[in-house]
Parts: structure tokens; C-alpha cells; sequence
């Protein structure tokens, strides 16, 4: 009995954390921001770049980005570097007492034991089941005692370095991309994106965003990542389209010091559409908006990326 009682009250706990994920997100678009620009386009006082962990440097993806981009700009931290608990005192520091941690979470699967039984009696294969764990972080701003090179906080590289890589991207990925027209957009039948001129645009920076945008799109032929793309202008499979480009576009242009825009603001009325009707699409999203970043940016040389990270290393010694 308490197994069972168990097993439904951690699948309650899983619904309730996919709810709670995307009412926050479903709250910032209501209020007409965007969570995956908005941190860039007002007073922030963390740098441009894409959360990490301070004790492996890994990158954290998905979900994951934008709920500790939030907690930056909410509560005004300085960097873009977070530890457990335990991670802080294994490198010698420790978080402050009274700290208040985000909870971040992990995406695994899991078979169940009468699904196990199932399969192995019907020759099947076993159907594993989605799940979200939480664990809590604390940005480095409130740890102690940790090692300089952990609590340095990285500047966001100038400007002007800024456009000889997005060029060197969209050369690099093979991908046919014409530059003429006066709108922007990804055609999967040929298999080609278009962008007016830069010259065209208010702010040239803005060219770059939209080329990341539409190469978002263009990653999703089936030569590629394989997205289904089949939907059309206007309905849930487009929208859900159209905002894991925005997202892939944001974590690209934040990976390279690129502050991020909305492309598409017109797109939000949609977007609350599709999460309100699918408590796990914002999760989905993000997840593949990751997927989808990390195949651009890996058409860049090794170490392009890190440039901004390195520079501010060599700035601060």
C-alpha cells in the first residue's frame, strides 16, 4: 500500500512541477515579457551569457536557462555562475546563511515495474515514463570564500566581434542561405532561409538575431535535427514552431554576447495558447530550443564561443 500510495503521490509531485513551470512563464508572457529576452532588454545587472555551473562549467540547458535567467534579473545577481550547496563547500567556499536557493530540474525517464512485467510477457518493448526531479542552486553572488577564478563574473565581449561569427556560422552549416527580399523566413520544401540585407534593418544587430532565427527553422529539416515542420500558418504545430525558434535564437545570441530580442511579439497571443492547453510544452520547447542552439553554435570553431569567458579572464588578471 504505501509503495502505491508513493508512486501517485510522486507522479502528483511531477504534475505539479510541470504546472508550476509553465504558470510562471504563462505569468511573463501575460504581462507581456518575454522570458527568454526580457533579462537583456532592461536594467539587469548579470552579463550577457548562458547560465553555468561554477564547479564543472557546464552549460545548463532547456527549461533550466530560462528559469535561472529569471532569477538573475529578478533578484539583481551580478553573474551568470551557480553551485549546489555542496558543490560550494567542496571548492572551498559556502553559501551565505539565509540564502534563498532556485530550484532548477533534471528531465530523466524511467520504466515502471508492472510495465516492466507487461513487456516481458507480451515481447514488447518497455515504454518509459517522463520525468522532472528538482534539485536546488545558488548563484555565485551568494556564496563565500570561493576561489577568485569561480566568483569572477565574465563580461560580455565588445560589439564589433560580434558579426565576423555569426557570418562564419551560417558559412560553416552548409545551410543555403540567401540574403535579398524585404521579409525573412525559413522555405522547408527547398530547403533555404532568406534575410533582407543588413542595410535594411533599423539596427543592424537586428539582422544577425533574425539570420539565428531563421537558421533555428532550417535545423529542423529532416536532414538535420528533424522537427516536424508540417504545421501552418496560424495553428498550435506553427506556434510551437515559432517558439522554439525564438528561444534557440535567444541562447545562441546570448552564447555569443548578442542581446536578445523578440522577433515575433505578435506570436505571444498564441504561445499562451499552446502552454495553457499543454502543461509540458513550454519544457518540450526549451528542451529541443536547446537541442537546436547547440547545433548552430557547434558550426563554430572550438573555443569561438568562450571568447567573452576568456577575454574577461585575461581583463581581470
Amino acid at each position: 500500500m504505501s509503495r502505491h500510495f508513493s508512486r501517485a503521490h510522486t507522479g502528483e509531485n511531477r504534475t505539479n512541477l510541470y504546472d508550476e513551470i509553465t504558470n510562471k512563464i504563462i505569468g511573463e508572457l501575460d504581462a507581456g515579457r518575454v522570458p527568454w529576452v526580457q533579462p537583456w532588454v532592461t536594467t539587469a545587472k548579470a552579463s550577457l551569457a548562458m547560465p553555468k555551473s561554477a564547479a564543472t562549467g557546464r552549460q545548463y540547458s532547456g527549461i533550466n536557462i530560462l528559469i535561472l535567467w529569471g532569477a538573475a534579473t529578478e533578484r539583481a545577481f551580478t553573474g551568470q555562475s551557480w553551485l549546489t550547496f555542496r558543490q560550494a563547500l567542496s571548492l572551498g567556499g559556502h553559501v551565505r546563511k539565509g540564502e534563498r536557493g532556485t530550484t532548477v530540474v533534471y528531465a530523466d525517464r524511467f520504466v515502471p515495474l508492472d510495465e516492466k512485467r507487461r513487456a516481458s510477457e507480451m515481447g514488447d518493448e518497455a515504454q518509459a515514463i517522463p520525468f522532472l526531479k528538482r534539485f536546488t542552486v545558488f548563484n555565485t553572488d551568494q556564496c563565500d570564500d570561493l576561489p577568485s577564478e569561480i566568483a569572477t563574473t565574465a563580461l560580455p565581449p565588445p560589439p564589433g566581434l560580434v558579426e565576423p561569427r555569426v557570418e562564419k556560422l551560417i558559412k560553416a552549416s552548409g545551410i543555403d542561405f540567401r540574403i535579398g527580399g524585404n521579409r525573412a523566413f525559413y522555405a522547408p520544401a527547398e530547403d533555404y532561409v532568406q534575410v533582407p540585407p543588413p542595410q535594411a534593418y533599423f539596427e543592424p544587430i537586428n539582422w544577425h538575431r533574425t539570420a539565428l532565427h531563421e537558421l533555428a527553422h532550417a535545423s529542423g529539416h529532416q536532414s538535420r535535427l528533424n522537427r516536424d515542420l508540417s504545421g501552418g500558418y496560424g495553428t498550435k504545430k506553427y506556434a510551437f514552431e515559432e517558439l522554439i525558434a525564438e528561444m534557440a535564437s535567444a541562447f545562441s545570441c546570448a552564447s555569443l554576447g548578442i542581446a536578445p530580442t523578440v522577433r515575433h511579439a505578435d506570436y505571444i497571443g498564441s504561445w499562451l495558447d499552446v502552454l495553457r492547453e499543454d502543461n509540458r510544452a513550454i519544457v518540450r520547447a526549451a528542451s529541443q530550443a536547446s537541442k537546436v542552439a547547440d547545433y548552430i553554435l557547434g558550426f563554430l570553431p572550438e573555443g569561438v564561443v568562450d571568447m567573452a569567458v576568456e577575454r574577461a579572464d585575461q581583463e581581470a588578471t
